[in-house]
């Protein structure tokens, strides 16, 4: 079996590279990605912290978050289509202000 440090290691690893990702990527896809990255180490910690102790409600806070990262990702690919549409670009520098 392997230990949990293994998959606390792997998480914060995983998580790192999204927060990397996250501060230096302009393109708002990548910062999206880089979003999913994180979200998806906080869910390989839950579900090592679930098996490990034998408890469910770390797999049913994995099948919520993923819900939750699901309609975070259709609602930004969203915004992200009018504001290119609006600005030609997927820039942040290039975005200075959203007017309604």
């Amino acid at each position: 079996m392997v230990p949990v440090q293994w998959y606390v290691w792997l998480g914060l690893a995983l998580f790192m590279v999204g927060v990397f990702g996250f501060l230096t990527r302009r393109s708002i896809i990548m910062m999206f990605l880089s979003i999913e990255i994180m979200l998806n180490a906080v869910n390989l910690l839950f579900v090592a912290f679930a098996h490990f102790l034998n408890d469910l409600r770390g797999h049913m806070m994995v099948i919520f978050i993923i819900t939750v990262a699901a309609a975070e990702a259709a609602m930004g690919l969203a915004i992200l289509v009018s504001v290119v549409r609006n600005r030609l670009s997927a820039h942040v520098d290039e975005i200075k202000q959203m007017k309604g």
